[in-house]
């Protein structure tokens, strides 16, 4: 079940799985939402599946996020929503582990949304699960100068959800780097997550 705002019913609990490799910030990108959430009055969870994390190696992250506290800390296996930072993983990280018909899943590739990718992306997602994609990494090079994909697929995610609005999420994305990063990197990863969410598109 899927929160679509602020207001959602209290016990709706919604369950996100990044799958992406070493480098790409899935850890940050959970971290941003789970921190998000829990401005926007949720309770919510945002971890990394520790490993050999190395520099292109596949690496997992998690989110909860419900209107009542959660009780459970383990990987996620049945997830509502399921994010792949890089689309060479479909064949390789079990992206439909625990999947079900209404789960959404959002890839980040530059394929154009035709019937082929649609029909390619339904071998994993089943043939009427919600399909999102976004070119984050063309996205990040042209507003953050670096193909690192995390922004824009928060930004693109919650357009496909609706799990929170896009200027909670922003304010935490300001908040969390502008400890650490001039005005120019904070204001190129706005502009990424707003961009995002416009240019998701659903095949």
């Amino acid at each position: 079940m899927v929160p679509n705002d602020a207001s959602s019913p209290a016990g709706a609990l919604t369950e996100i799985r990044w799958h992406a490799r070493g480098g790409q910030g899935a850890k940050t990108a959970a971290t941003f939402l789970a921190e998000s959430a829990v401005d926007a009055g949720f309770y919510a969870q945002g971890f990394p599946e520790y490993g050999p994390e190395r520099m292109g190696a596949p690496v997992r992250a998690y989110n909860r996020i419900s209107g009542k506290p959660i009780r459970v800390n383990a990987p996620v296996t049945s997830p509502g929503i399921v994010v792949l930072m890089d689309e060479t993983l479909l064949e390789s990280a079990g992206i439909d582990e625990g999947t079900s018909q209404d789960t959404v899943f959002l890839v980040n590739t530059a394929a154009e949304p035709d019937d082929k990718l649609r029909h390619r992306l339904a071998e994993y997602a089943g043939p009427d699960a919600p399909l999102w994609i976004l070119d984050a990494n063309r996205l990040a090079t042209e507003t953050i100068g670096r193909p690192i994909p995390n922004t824009p697929m928060v930004g693109a995610m919650l357009r496909a959800t609706g799990i929170l609005p896009v200027d909670t999420v922003i304010e935490a994305v300001r908040h969390k780097l502008s400890k650490k990063f001039s005005a120019k990197i904070v204001d190129g990863n706005i502009e990424a997550v707003r961009r995002a969410y416009e240019e998701a598109q659903r095949i």
